[in-house]
């Protein structure tokens, strides 16, 4: 829908990763009118992205894209994609937020999601949707799940090939692309907002801590390997990046930025065992004959079942070395060469070379608020959370909550937990706000 279509709404949800998500269905399930706003092209977040979750190994797209599907469909959620948020600020009816609509050089109204435009541009450009491991056009569809299934283009891989408009604009059907397309801004109102912002990974560790040598293609980051593991990734198999290879040998390194004061990062990232647990549990799937190692600082299977799910990895074989390895360059092979203390085999330095290394990065937040809306920001850079032990979801800005990863690193389970924590908060403060004040007799 436009923003002309309905600018006033119960609820302004910013993020629609699972957090933000859940929030919504929660809230518009109970017959709230919700609003989402989102930067990216696609809802679904960090979630849509990954391969499969811990400890139960379900498959990540398989919970998230009912709830995608469910949100772009329910009469009372309304999504605005490509957007940014300028301003929330409070007046005497409530928030009016203002929010800035990035130009997707497509009209998602004409647009149908035939893909035509992608088949027929020419230019190709690494794909971040998989990593930067292989190619998408300059004018392109997200993903094959995304909601919208709308193309949008990038305007500055687009050349426009042709003296009467590019390819894309020639075999479109209805006539969706526009070249001039620009930024507009437009408002909304709403009673409530909950910020679900999330993470991401903390950038430029791997130049900071390893210089030269670690720029090398087979030194990947998780979020690289949750698309090797994908059954709908890169390769649609795990393989090296360098050459196509099949690795012979893997290994991980933790706390890659996480509990590092020199990078300002004092704080566990709190998933970061876990998820590398469950990649070299379903690497040792892929590959049964790879030898895959973790090298850990120490393990903190904090959740239900985590230890249980630590203790199957070492049963099935991989190897938990307890060492913080730096990187020192490339191998013969092609392979990284870690150099680590061997503090469980007698002590002295080590170099091993392996085929594929994965740095378990920090996660940091996704948004700073400064400037923006006034709730604070806490000392780690996440939103600052009032009450933090008893009502978590709590601004110090009235009618503005926030949920999951915007507020400290967590697991999904306590994301989807917090997002319905932060629903039934905006639900209560609407129906508080609502009742009509009583006058004394």
């Amino acid at each position: 829908m436009t923003p002309a279509e309905s600018a006033e709404f119960d609820t302004l949800v910013l993020g629609a990763g699972i957090a933000g998500l859940q929030t919504a269905l929660d809230l518009a399930d109970q017959g709230f009118k919700v609003a989402i706003v989102e930067r990216d092209p696609s809802i679904g977040g960090k979630m849509i992205r990954l391969s499969k979750v811990f400890p139960t190994l379900d498959c990540a797209s398989c919970i998230t894209t009912p709830k995608m599907a469910a949100a772009a469909h329910h009469d009372n959620i309304t999504l605005f994609t490509l957007c940014e948020l300028d301003k929330l600020v409070r007046d005497e009816n409530g928030l009016v937020a203002t929010v800035k609509q990035k130009p997707r050089y497509v009209d998602i109204d004409l647009c149908t999601g035939c893909r035509e435009c992608e088949y027929a541009c020419p230019t190709f450009v690494p794909d971040h949707e998989q990593g930067g491991f292989t190619s998408r056009k300059a004018i392109y569809v997200p993903f094959s799940n995304a909601v919208p299934q709308k193309a949008v283009m990038d305007p500055e891989n687009c050349w426009i090939c042709g003296k009467e408009g590019g390819q894309c604009f020639k075999v479109c059907p209805t006539g969706a692309i526009n070249y001039f397309d620009k930024p507009s801004q437009f408002t909304l109102r709403a009673r409530t907002a909950v910020l679900a912002t999330g993470y991401e990974l903390i950038p430029d560790y791997t130049e900071k801590a390893f210089g030269p040598a670690g720029r090398q293609p087979n030194l990947i980051t998780s979020l690289q390997m949750e698309r090797l593991l994908a059954p709908h990734g890169p390769y649609m198999r795990v393989l090296r990046p360098s050459d196509g290879k099949e690795p012979e040998s893997i290994a991980f390194i933790q706390c890659a930025g996480s509990r590092d004061l020199t990078l300002g990062v004092p704080y566990c990232s709190r998933v970061c065992c876990m998820y590398s647990i469950k990649q070299a549990m379903l690497l040792s799937g892929a590959l049964p004959m790879a030898d895959i190692t973790i090298y850990y600082m120490d393990i903190r299977a904090f959740g239900k079942n985590y230890e249980q799910f630590y203790q199957n990895a070492k049963a099935m074989g991989v190897e938990f070395v307890k060492a913080k390895p730096t990187v020192v360059g490339t191998g013969e092979n092609g392979g990284v060469v870690v150099r680590y203390e061997d503090q469980e085999g007698g002590g002295g330095g080590r170099d091993r070379e392996h085929d594929l290394v994965v740095q378990a990065l920090a996660i940091v937040p996704a948004w700073n608020p400064t400037g923006i809306v006034d709730v604070g920001v806490a000392e780690d850079g996440f939103l600052q959370s009032v009450h933090p032990k008893f009502a978590p979801t709590l601004t110090r800005m009235e009618g503005v909550f926030t949920a999951g990863v915007a507020i400290g690193p967590k697991d999904i389970v306590d994301t989807i937990i917090e997002a319905g924590a932060a629903a039934m908060e905006v639900s209560n403060y609407l129906t508080e706000t609502a009742k009509p004040a009583t006058v004394d007799a």
